[in-house]
């Protein structure tokens, strides 16, 4: 179950009214949402698709002792968030899952290619283009090392591509070589792609994606919510805050961090326009960064996504210490909100796979909205397409 606290914090940085006129266009904003094209991820999954991403999970933890997820950004880090978050956190006995090719730093690649050369792995290589730089090199690097050790029919029984439905690099070497493969559909950009097999077949490994999936379609109840946070992220920006910092207290939450910050970046940030996100994890980053937030310059609010309930006791002077984590946020906050930062929260009861995948889709609907908020195409990323650009006339020179 999840909760919402968008007043305590921050009402005295809005007024009703302000907040009123945002909520007279809150049915015009989800027309227009509906109206996107590119809005598939609201839609169900296809009950026979999910049997096939379960079906080819149990062939991989059969026939293998590893997985190898290449991809970046979208293709990467929602299944890498979740891994991070219910993994322990020492002596994992999951199924092992390395995800690879978010770095060209060639002392990675050799030190991973020399820890694969014994192990039983299979690739599964993501990329809905099929041009990614760093997927393409990372992809072929360790496909190079399948050929060096296994026959080409040997190779295609591990190798799994998710791409483009039609179009692609990718896709054509999935068809000419016979490689299993799954579709990114059409309708569905990168860092919305949660509820699609590039991320549910890396945790349908682990985890029983049923229960993530319906966890997911429930966020659908939170549209008026969604609205509601992307229209007082939109005031907040209006009078100086700039800058959004996502607040956890749970270690193993530093990855959905980096999840938020790539969803709102590259949903927000174009036409000299958005939000900029950032994250800490406390209590680390208060003896750092903490400081800042505090006293710095005022062009900060900030989101506490808080886990009320710990499953894991630690008795400290005879209280929990997950009671005394919670005490923590709540002084910050109150800390943070008398240092003139705004400060909302969002709450967990616990932390499990139901709500994190409620989670999810709430944060894709307030960033769709956002988008729109601000004026812009909220599903495309130009700026990332000019770097890309650039390396790619830099390496044909």
């Amino acid at each position: 179950m999840l909760k919402f606290d968008f007043k305590t914090y921050v009402d005295s940085f809005i007024s009703k009214e302000e907040l009123r006129k945002y909520s007279e266009e809150k049915e015009n904003y989800i027309k227009k949402l509906s109206n996107c094209e590119m809005t598939g991820w609201t839609n169900p999954i296809d009950k026979e698709l999910i049997a096939d991403i379960k079906s080819t999970a149990n062939y991989i933890k059969k026939n293998f002792n590893c997985l190898v997820v290449i991809g970046i950004g979208g293709s990467f880090l929602g299944s890498y968030a979740f891994e991070k978050m219910f993994q322990s956190y020492f002596n994992d006995k999951n199924f092992e899952i390395i995800y690879a090719g978010t770095t060209l730093s060639s002392k990675y690649l050799d030190e991973l290619v020399n820890y694969l050369k014994n192990k039983n792995y299979c690739i599964n290589v993501i990329s809905k283009s099929g041009t990614t730089l760093e997927t393409t090199i990372t992809y072929k690097i360790l496909k190079d090392v399948l050929k060096r050790k296994y026959s080409e029919e040997e190779q295609t029984k591990r190798i799994i591509i998710t791409t483009d439905k039609t179009n692609g690099a990718l896709r054509e070497e999935a068809t000419n070589m016979n490689y299993k493969s799954f579709e990114i559909p059409n309708d569905i950009g990168g860092r919305y792609s949660f509820i699609t097999p590039a991320h549910l077949l890396p945790l349908a490994i682990n985890y029983d994606i049923d229960r993530i999936i319906d966890g997911y379609y429930d966020g659908k109840k939170l549209i008026d919510i969604a609205y509601e946070y992307a229209s007082i992220r939109n005031i907040l920006y209006r009078k100086g805050k700039l800058i959004e910092n996502f607040c956890v207290y749970e270690e193993n939450m530093t990855y959905f961090t980096e999840w938020l910050k790539q969803l709102f970046g590259e949903t927000e940030g174009k036409n000299g326009l958005g939000i900029y996100p950032t994250s800490t994890v406390h209590t680390r980053d208060l003896h750092s960064l903490g400081q800042f937030i505090q006293d710095g310059t005022k062009i900060i609010f900030e989101t506490f996504i808080k886990v009320t309930n710990s499953d894991n006791f630690i008795d400290y002077n005879g209280t929990n210490l997950n009671i005394i984590n919670n005490l923590v946020e709540d002084s910050v906050m109150r800390a943070h909100f008398s240092g003139n930062v705004p400060c909302l929260e969002i709450e967990m009861d616990e932390l499990s796979l139901e709500n994190v995948g409620t989670l999810i889709y709430f944060f894709q609907l307030t960033a769709a909205f956002s988008g729109l908020l601000f004026g812009i195409n909220p599903f495309n990323q130009p700026g990332v397409e000019i770097y890309k650009k650039e390396v790619r006339l830099s390496l044909n020179k």
